[in-house]
């Protein structure tokens, strides 16, 4: 049997940090946004309860350090399953980009081996076990427009946003994530983004009024040192965008357009600007079942 997934990326239509627990992980509250822009994961059972990863990159490692074969070991383990899977990943989504790549790819991986393996779990299932490999995989299951709170698990559905153009911009640099909240929690958080007020702007329609209130927490950390994050922003802005943003912990900007040729024309501003080599002109999106 073979099951073929696509794995949509994510941006941060709003990030807040609240707290920190004694476990180390931050409290959060986020509105989470798929767009399509997606890895491809292909899926073949196998009889030697092997688990066998290829990638198109070989920036990704296909050895047990991959979230999805920790997935897989995940499922072996406490189910028993005795055969393995064939998994070969075609990525596209930028790498260390604060677009949750690696956590959609674990989704995939839950959702397509859940139906391989004839395991029969729901999504809130998985989703449950998810949490303990990535605090964005169960958003990622889930997918759609979401409020996510805790430390990204608990998830509220809210309306899907409405028709609007995306342009999402990734510099050529990696940021880790962990050194950006490592350098949010030395200061203090100067300005929180209105969470309520964001989706509220979302379930009423109003793109232009959810665009005045979006905002990322971590966005001053990351943007305070690579200074490429704020010249994109500008010229997405200068070309018709009606905001632009950076998501998760960066670097990637993603800008919002009401008008396709806006999109069009700030995306080949970027593009000549040369400040983004990965460059996508995309839109929101809620994965079918």
């Amino acid at each position: 049997m073979k099951i073929t997934r696509k794995a949509y990326a994510k941006i941060n239509l709003g990030l807040d940090v609240t707290g920190k627990r004694a476990d180390g992980y931050h409290i959060v509250r986020m509105i989470m946004q798929n767009v399509d822009l997606y890895d491809t994961l292909d899926f073949e059972d196998n009889e030697t309860g092997e688990i066998v990863l290829t990638a198109s990159s070989p920036k990704i490692p296909t050895d047990d350090s991959n979230l999805i074969c920790k997935v897989a070991r995940q499922l072996q383990d406490k189910f028993n399953v005795k055969k393995g899977a064939n998994i070969n990943l075609v990525k596209r989504i930028p790498v260390a980009a604060g677009m949750a790549g690696g956590s959609t790819d674990g989704a995939a991986a839950y959702i397509a081996l859940n139906r391989l393996w004839n395991l029969g779990l729901s999504k809130k299932e998985l989703c449950d076990l998810a949490v303990s490999l990535g605090a964005d995989i169960p958003y990622c299951i889930m997918g759609g427009t979401m409020l996510a709170e805790g430390i990204g698990e608990v998830l509220t559905e809210v309306r899907d946003l409405p028709h609007c153009d995306i342009v999402i911009a990734k510099p050529a640099i990696d940021v880790s994530t962990g050194w950006v909240y490592k350098e949010l929690d030395s200061k203090e958080i100067e300005s929180h983004p209105d969470i309520d007020g964001i989706k509220s702007a979302i379930e009423n329609g109003n793109i232009h009024e959810m665009c005045s209130l979006i905002g990322n927490v971590l966005e001053p950390v990351t943007a305070s040192r690579y200074e490429e994050i704020g010249k994109i922003e500008n010229i997405l802005e200068e070309n018709g965008a009606i905001k632009a943003f950076m998501t998760g912990s960066g670097p990637t900007v993603f800008a919002i357009f009401d008008d396709r040729s806006k999109a069009e024309k700030a995306r080949d501003a970027v593009e000549k600007s040369g400040l983004a080599p990965e460059l996508f002109l995309s839109g929101p999106l809620t994965p079918e079942e």
